[in-house]
């Protein structure tokens, strides 16, 4: 998990004041890690929030907290929480909750000061605590040797990663599945998402954050832009299209490749891509059907089914480089 910079400033810009509320300590079982974090924000009736922290009646009493601290003008909260018997939750264990409110003073300040060592934001959890010699020599290492620390509460003060998205996702199209995928996967921190399309007009009003829509009037002059370890989705409208991105990912190389259509349309596809140089080895590197057939043809459906599926090979590739290292 890590600190959500870009979110954290939309939710400011759009609401004013945002109360984060992250999970700084944990104490045996819990519904979320260290570093999980949700925004809560006031406005009509209730107001509104993103983001979860886990556990129904931990997250309704950080919710109310957080709202509360809205009207009352307090800047931050730390709170410990035993999940059985505060909450009445299976969970065993505790957590410590850390509650700040940001306006848009606040999210300057914390970028320009140097409380953050890029990729990490250390702050304390009371205001005008001296920095200890422990953070201190955390943020050196982030700093000198890129060791990058895991979110913890430390001697007072609250240490986060910035949120860097790590895996590079490519959808080629913007219809009915190509908008339900991207509204499966876009809320995961870890992928930096490429949306393209023939046109912008293609694209819903509102692209969701940590995704880059490209309209292109020929989107095969994109591939070249794509990583090499990047992953793709290829779902437009056009078959030709479609037939059109398999070359060109075949020639240009990719982590993994998916592509909508039914075992016939494969068919004709591997025939016409062998025609066009590539050998059966290559081919057969482009997964076709994607999704799981027994969820249904429903956009959400097939999105959730080909989530899961990618989801799976991206932590297998992630799990066998960890071992090769």
């Amino acid at each position: 998990m890590g600190f959500d910079l870009a979110e954290l400033g939309t939710a400011v810009a759009r609401h004013g004041r945002v109360v984060r509320v992250v999970i700084a300590q944990v104490r045996g079982s819990s519904p979320r890690e260290v570093g999980a974090a949700m925004l809560v924000w006031a406005g009509d009736r209730d107001g509104g929030q993103s983001g979860t922290i886990g556990g129904g009646a931990l997250e309704h009493q950080a919710t109310e907290a957080a709202r509360e601290m809205l009207v009352t003008g307090a800047a931050t909260r730390l709170t410990r929480h035993a999940l059985g018997p505060d909450l009445g939750q299976c969970c065993g264990g505790a957590v410590q909750l850390l509650a700040e409110v940001y306006d848009r003073g606040k999210l300057e300040d914390l970028q320009g000061q140097d409380v953050i060592a890029r990729p990490v934001i250390a702050r304390p959890v009371n205001a005008g605590a001296q920095m200890p010699l422990t953070v201190q020599r955390l943020l050196t290492r982030a700093r000198g040797q890129g060791d990058v620390p895991v979110a913890q509460l430390i001697d007072g003060w609250m240490i986060e990663p910035v949120t860097r998205p790590t895996v590079p996702l490519w959808i080629w199209g913007a219809g009915h599945v190509g908008r339900a995928f991207v509204a499966v996967v876009a809320p995961l921190p870890d992928l930096a998402i490429t949306w393209v399309d023939t046109g912008p007009e293609r694209f819903p009003a509102q692209v969701p954050n940590h995704v880059t829509a490209l309209p292109a009037a020929d989107p095969t002059r994109l591939v070249p832009h794509a990583p090499i370890d990047a992953h793709h989705l290829i779902l437009t409208y056009s078959h030709a299209l479609d037939l059109a991105l398999c070359h060109a990912l075949l020639d240009h190389g990719f982590a993994s490749a998916g592509l909508i259509g039914s075992a016939t349309k494969w068919a004709r596809f591997r025939s016409r891509l062998g025609k066009l140089g590539h050998s059966p080895a290559q081919i057969a590197r482009i997964q076709c059907p994607i999704g799981t057939p027994g969820l249904g043809k429903h956009p959400q459906a097939i999105a959730i089914g080909v989530a899961a599926s990618l989801l799976s090979d991206i932590t297998a590739m992630s799990e066998q480089r960890e071992r090769s290292a």
